[in-house]
């Protein structure tokens, strides 16, 4: 018979040494222990939106009759609403599975092994997570202390081997957006560069005008953060077309569900009300700062342009305020990285959710 020790050896080596991503988990998992019942938890870890959905999205799923039937492989109705929305053709258009499936997918067309990535961190771990799945390298190029991007070290760590510089703006998790120019600067070095824009609406900042004028420019979009559409994993990306071609011709036929595809096109008939909600989390984003700044002396909150707030502890154990909010049902991001060694990332929610936070750091205060 086969040994787990006989697959082992099948199985790549780098892959077994590698570490798992960390993924945010749902509040029935996070309950866990705690006593509290998961309609009680306060969730401000995941940057998922509190005001959840269009309520047209909900009337679709209901209602929606082909769900015996395989999505349409060329993703054309959620292509031509996603065209009249951001304003290009839907050949610069690709959907997946979130923004996490396009940035596999940009990586399987790219990378051969070796091949290297150049990530900034802090930022997004899943650029670097799936490059090293790719049997790619990882180039870090630290932020500067402000979390800016290091331009000219950017371009110093290029070699002949780099592939793709990846780019979130704003930056999950420090919340700072990148410039117009630093991009352009990138795009000179004729690399693919990558500009992760899930918090786009937030900021009211985008780079997707100028994908048609560049062949290595390639901005990636969720219905995630500003949708509320977190659960059924659908994003999209705007390539040069050249790069769409290849990519719709490599992804896997029905990588959208149909659940998906319907909520995202509702989603995009309802553009309104869910420009209301945006409106709404950037309000609470610049209160729940004032009063983190201003209320809770032992913390330093960086500005942001996403739809949550990094903050730095200054006096005191930032795992210890995690696991003591924990204990209170309040959930929060926890980082324990060099870059972000006593930072803790706060999403925000409703005033409420604001509220019950700021007395619970009072508390433990």
């Amino acid at each position: 018979m086969t040994s787990d020790q006989d697959i082992q050896k099948l199985i790549r080596p780098e892959l077994i040494k590698m570490k798992a991503y960390a993924a945010i988990e749902p509040p029935e998992i996070l309950v866990r222990g705690t006593g509290i019942a998961a309609e009680k938890v306060i969730k401000l870890d995941g940057n998922e939106n509190p005001y959840g959905c269009s309520p047209k999205v909900l009337v679709a799923l209901v209602t929606y009759p082909y769900y015996h039937i395989y999505p349409d492989p060329e993703q054309r109705e959620l292509r031509e609403a996603l065209s009249k929305y951001i304003g290009l053709d839907t050949g610069h258009i690709v959907a997946g599975s979130g923004i996490d499936e396009l940035i596999d997918i940009v990586l399987s067309l790219l990378l051969q092994p070796g091949d290297k990535v150049i990530n900034c961190p802090p930022t997004f771990g899943m650029y670097s997570f799936r490059t090293e799945v790719w049997a790619g390298k990882v180039v870090n190029v630290q932020r500067r202390q402000d979390f800016s991007l290091d331009v000219p070290a950017i371009k110093k760590a290029v070699d002949k081997r780099t592939k793709v510089i990846f780019i979130a703006s704003p930056n999950n998790p420090t919340g700072n957006v990148a410039t117009e120019p630093e991009v352009a600067e990138l795009l000179d070095t004729g690399l693919v560069v990558v500009i992760d824009e899930a918090y786009s609406e937030f900021s009211g900042v985008t780079m997707v005008f100028s994908v048609p004028r560049y062949s290595n420019l390639v901005v990636l979009r969720t219905f995630s953060k500003w949708a509320g559409l977190a659960g059924l994993r659908i994003g999209y990306g705007i390539f040069p077309k050249v790069i769409a071609e290849y990519l719709m011709k490599i992804k896997q036929p029905y990588n959208i569900n149909v659940a998906a595809q319907v909520a995202a096109i509702q989603s995009l008939k309802d553009v309104d009300y869910l420009r209301g909600t945006i409106k709404k989390i950037v309000a609470e984003r610049e209160r729940l700062f004032n009063r983190l700044e201003k209320e809770i002396k032992w913390l330093i909150p960086y500005p942001s342009e996403g739809n949550f707030i990094l903050c730095r502890v200054v006096k005191g154990n930032a795992r210890t305020v995690h696991q003591q909010l924990r204990q209170r049902g309040i959930f929060i991001r926890y980082f324990d990285t060099p870059e972000l060694k006593g930072c803790l990332r706060i999403t925000v929610g409703k005033p409420q959710d604001t509220d019950a936070l700021i007395a619970a750091l009072k508390e433990i205060c």
